[in-house]
């Protein structure tokens, strides 16, 4: 009988970690000028990459987030290009902010994307099944 119960629980445990060790999708949308909202963006993505390695995270500014993926003008940049070189993470702008705000490619952080549209790809990740995190203060 206590053989029985070791079992038991052995699996209930497995199943517990498997069901926390399951891949995961996530998009994180990010349209303020704050810092602080830049830093604890920076902050989420890197510690769920650590403890979720199989899981995807893709970082969506627009908006006023401009500043957050510029060389120069960027309180995150350090950061946010050495998790940019990691397979499951990317860091996309949108073009139509990068247009409105006159920004070219070559001031972007290096590993920092674009895309054509800021909300639309957020529609599309979620239409993909990505879950959703609006980061603000």
């Amino acid at each position: 009988m206590k053989t029985l119960i070791n079992l038991v629980l052995a699996l209930a445990f497995t199943g517990v970690a498997y069901a926390q060790a399951k891949p995961v999708k996530i998009v994180f949308d990010v349209t303020s000028n704050n810092t602080k909202v830049h830093e604890s963006t920076v902050r989420h993505v890197k510690a769920m990459s650590n403890a979720y390695p199989d899981s995807k995270f893709e970082v969506v500014m627009y908006s006023g987030a401009m500043d957050m993926v510029l060389k120069d003008k960027s309180s995150v940049a350090e950061d946010l290009e050495i998790l940019a070189q990691k397979d499951n993470i990317d860091f996309v702008i949108c073009e139509g902010t990068m247009k409105r705000h006159k920004v070219d490619e070559s001031k972007l952080i290096k590993g920092v994307k674009t895309v054509p549209d800021g909300i639309l790809e957020i529609i599309e990740k979620q239409q993909e099944g990505w879950g959703y995190i609006k980061e603000g203060q």
